[in-house]
């Protein structure tokens, strides 16, 4: 029975995983400001393309569809020579380290989890790092059966509540929610809810944050709360207007010459 349900659960896997994002060339440049933006404890979010990528943007309404997290330097490198800054889950092999390079020629956004001190940094890094090789337990076949159809009705006060569908440890599954478990080991808010208690004065009331169950973050959520601040590495290199080369615009007379003949 396990034996069956390992090679249902792989077959799935193999299914809502196609299209996995083949080796690009980034812009070397491009690349590089990235690399020089990020800073341990930022989030990655990626805007993916497989399969499954569709879903996830469905049941979330966002652009991303994948988060990991950037460790910096592991010691670990590529048989290419390069070094393994991110920490990621892939579903089909679990929690891996990763080139900067694999997500440089698509859509990213860096976010920056703000006042996090180096103490806070290095829990959440450590958290990460202690749980690579992890693998999915393809045995529950519900947590993956869920990405077949986006399901187009569903409300969308449900669609939350469906990313945590399954066997109860959707960490291993989806990114987001080691990442966000790595946020809560440091005791940093991502999308907490908020409870105001009433203090001694009546007009004076205090916030009390309850961290959400960490298998309902999404990848969005990096990118929303109020506590991650959005880096945008063109603007950290320091950005000046005045140097950019414009292509040539046509003079307002040429269309109509061009016309006439």
């Amino acid at each position: 029975m396990n034996r069956g349900l390992e090679w249902l659960g792989r077959s799935v896997v193999g299914f809502i995983t196609r299209g996995r994002p083949e080796p690009r060339p980034a812009d070397a440049r491009a690349l590089a400001r990235l690399q020089a933006a990020l800073q341990p404890g930022d989030v990655l979010l990626v805007e993916g393309s497989m399969k499954v990528s569709a879903a996830i943007k469905y049941l979330t309404q966002s652009t991303w569809s994948h988060a990991a997290l950037y460790v910096g330097d592991t010691g670990q490198f590529t048989d290419e020579g390069e070094p393994l800054v991110l920490a990621e889950v892939e579903m089909d092999v679990g929690c891996v380290l990763s080139p900067l390079s694999k997500y440089g020629a698509f859509g990213t956004r860096i976010c920056r989890p703000q006042a996090l001190d180096p103490e806070g940094r290095d829990i959440v890094v450590d958290y990460v790092l202690g749980r690579l090789g992890s693998q999915y337990d393809l045995k529950n076949i519900l947590d993956l059966m869920r990405w077949l159809i986006p399901l187009p009705w569903a409300p969308k006060s449900w669609r939350r509540r469906m990313i945590a569908l399954g066997s109860g440890d959707p960490t291993r599954a989806i990114c987001s929610t080691l990442i966000a478990q790595a946020f809560e080991a440091a005791r940093y808010p991502v999308l907490p809810t908020i409870e105001y208690a009433q203090a001694m004065d009546e007009a004076d009331f205090e916030e009390i944050l309850h961290i959400r169950h960490h298998s309902l973050y999404m990848p969005r959520d990096f990118d929303i709360s109020p506590y991650f601040a959005v880096v945008k590495p063109t603007l950290e290199a320091g950005f000046d207007y005045r140097t950019l080369t414009w292509a040539r615009q046509p003079a307002a007379h040429e269309p109509q010459m061009a016309a006439a003949q």
